[in-house]
């Protein structure tokens, strides 16, 4: 059964959600807002799809830092220590099945990686 990682107001995980139910497709939803990811699982998101994939630039918790801050997160450690405490900074949706882990909603990506 699929993992879904993320949290529940976010339109992308809306639509993640819509897309596996219409194909038939079970999954786990975990909400890291009210149960916290652990430094393991992100490490495994890291080790399996590097940070550059795993932290979301684009979104608005990033994009709201001062430029400071964005500077010290290009130290690897920090970047860590900030997606612990800041896990909206995480691409959603964060998909761990057999075949390893998947980052974000395309439905293209998404059907060849479940072969569907």
């Amino acid at each position: 059964m699929l993992k879904i990682y993320g949290i529940p107001a976010c339109n992308t995980m809306k639509k993640t959600f819509e897309y596996l139910q219409s194909k038939g497709i079970p999954f786990e939803f975990i909400n890291y807002k009210k149960n916290e990811l652990s430094p393991e699982v992100l490490q495994d998101f890291i080790d399996q799809l590097t940070l550059e994939k795993v932290f979301n630039k684009q979104g608005s918790t990033y994009r709201q830092l001062p430029e400071e801050i964005k500077l010290a997160l290009n130290d690897p450690k920090r970047a860590f220590e900030f997606l612990l405490e800041k896990n909206s900074a995480i691409k959603r949706p964060m998909i761990v099945g057999k075949k390893g882990i998947i980052a974000g909603f395309n439905e293209l990506e998404l059907d060849k990686w479940l072969n569907i």
